[in-house]
């Protein structure tokens, strides 16, 4: 068995992109996986900036990573088993977002990777992508 995962574009314009990513774990987790292809984003830009992100992690970590020849991390959500339920939300757009710094063999694109999963934690997570 596989955790059930979702990814639905709810945005995509010639500026911005709004994506929205769910996972209900049966334990297994998810390892590096592509959630944000920035060739298959209209206007297919070579990188793209983290804007703004809503999430509500139960029971594991989530880490976002940019695509490179070595990931270069951008963001680290959720707490522990122990923490339960976070949710929040961050606004990076009053610095200029969170940047794609990654550097040799960098693809533009989003990964994801959870740590820490068991049976029925889950994440939802909002992102607004600027390209």
């Amino acid at each position: 068995m596989a955790d059930a995962v979702s990814s639905q574009t709810i945005v995509d314009t010639d500026k911005r992109t709004v994506v929205k990513f769910t996972n209900l774990s049966d334990g297994s987790g998810e390892a590096a996986v592509k959630k944000v292809d920035v060739s298959a984003l209209g206007g297919a830009p070579s990188r793209v900036t983290i804007d703004q992100i809503w999430y509500d992690i139960g029971g594991m970590r989530v880490l976002l990573d940019f695509d490179a020849s070595t990931n270069v991390p951008a963001l680290v959500l959720g707490g522990s088993a122990a923490a339960g339920n976070v949710q929040g939300h961050l606004d990076f757009r009053s610095f200029g977002g969170i940047k794609n710094n990654a550097g040799s063999g960098v693809t533009g694109d989003i990964d994801l990777t959870t740590s820490g999963h068991t049976n029925l934690d889950h994440y939802t997570i909002i992102l607004e992508l600027r390209k």
